[in-house]
């Protein structure tokens, strides 16, 4: 029973961060545009989209476990991107905070690649996909 209450929470979270990280999209798409600008990545505002929507898609696979293993393979090389991209070394200068949120990706990737390894659990997981577990 722990095992499945770990596994569900942690299924949770990951779509809850997902699903943040989206709200924060649509409510502020100009600004998000803005900020992936600054990064030096051309067509800003369909990047913006597209993320937007990536990340209600990642939501839904982490709720339902629907191709589970596969978004979170994708999630992690995404965060790590986003990592290198907007956290990299070229803001550490002068902002401590900025190497946080770097290493920071690192832990939520492992938790990710974890998380793919092992699949969705055995309760509330529409278990299909392409990658499966024993």
């Amino acid at each position: 029973m722990a095992k499945t209450a770990a596994i569900l929470l942690a299924r949770l979270i990951f779509a809850g961060v997902f699903a943040m990280a989206a709200a924060f999209k649509f409510a502020g798409m100009e600004t998000t545009a803005a900020y992936i600008a600054s990064a030096g990545f051309p067509f800003p505002l369909l990047l913006a989209w597209l993320a937007a929507f990536f990340e209600v898609a990642l939501m839904i696979a982490f709720l339902t476990g629907a191709f589970f293993s596969e978004a979170a393979l994708l999630a992690a090389v995404y965060v790590i991107f986003l990592a290198f991209a907007f956290h990299g070394p070229s803001r550490w200068s002068g902002n401590e905070a900025e190497f946080g949120f770097f290493v920071d990706h690192f832990t939520f990737m492992a938790g990710l690649l974890f998380a793919a390894v092992h699949g969705p659990g055995e309760r509330l997981a529409l278990r299909s996909g392409f990658i499966r577990h024993a």
